[in-house]
């Protein structure tokens, strides 16, 4: 569910024309897509050139040290740039049809630099070989296919700002998505957050590093969930606390 509320006129923003903030729309979205192609394979570890495990790895405190300090600045960016208080502010500096996609750019940025900079850790948690592998790479696969549909149940290019950038450069007037329950939110109030954690658990091969990662962002989806239902609430009221009340937050209920 969207948890931002925007809405800007036909003047020009700023010093930038249309077409600049198009193509920063589109720029911005297509790092991300490309992003998010690449996390599928440096998560798995397949596909890619360096992976969660890639490398030799050097001191253990070391290496904890630099992967949870990665993870943590990209949960203080992606919780404190999503607040509707900062975002206030934030279209102050930038231009408002360019905010999402501003967003959208950091998180990328900074998925790319936790990648480049991700320590290994030595030490194999468990390792499923044979069919029982292919098995769990289907799950894995699940998981990231529901973080995809969930983006699009929401409004897929919305979400990352292209949606936007596009309002803004063809003149046309931005109303932001409304609230839904449909499809997979209406058996869990977080699927792509459930995504997510499947996508993060779902290895044949659990590493050190791979458990790390999978440890540090699972507290941090359990952290942010909390966060922005108290920005749901506040946008949609009684509404949202009703669905909370009938809608478990990560574990489907079927009925």
């Amino acid at each position: 569910m969207a948890t931002h509320a925007a809405a800007y006129d036909d003047t020009p923003v700023h010093a930038l024309s249309r077409a600049l903030v198009l193509a920063y729309g589109i720029g911005s979205y297509a790092l991300f897509f490309g992003t998010f192609l690449y996390l599928i394979g440096f998560i798995g570890g397949f596909g890619v050139p360096k992976t969660l495990d890639s490398g030799v790895p050097g001191p253990l405190g070391t290496a904890i040290a630099i992967n949870v300090g990665l993870l943590a600045l990209f949960a203080i960016q992606h919780t404190i740039m999503a607040r509707p208080a900062f975002k206030r502010w934030w279209t102050t500096i930038i231009p408002e049809p360019a905010e999402r996609s501003t967003f959208v750019l950091i998180t990328s940025l900074l998925l790319c630099l936790i990648a480049w900079q991700w320590q290994p850790i030595s030490g194999v948690v468990w390792q499923v070989e044979g069919a029982a592998a292919t098995v769990i790479y289907g799950v894995a696969a699940l998981g990231w296919l529901t973080v995809l549909g969930s983006t699009f149940i929401i409004d897929h290019f919305d979400l990352f700002g292209l949606r936007q950038t596009l309002s803004y450069a063809f003149r046309r007037s931005y109303r932001p998505p409304k609230y839904k329950e449909i499809y997979l939110y209406r058996f869990c109030r977080h699927p792509l957050m459930l995504g997510f954690l499947i996508a993060f658990w779902a290895t044949p091969t659990m590493s050190a590093s791979h458990l790390l990662f999978a440890g540090v962002c699972t507290a941090y989806i359990v952290a942010a969930i909390r966060i922005e239902e108290r920005t749901l609430i506040q946008l949609h009221g009684s509404a949202y606390e009703d669905y909370r009340r009938r809608v478990p937050a990560l574990i489907p209920r079927l009925r």
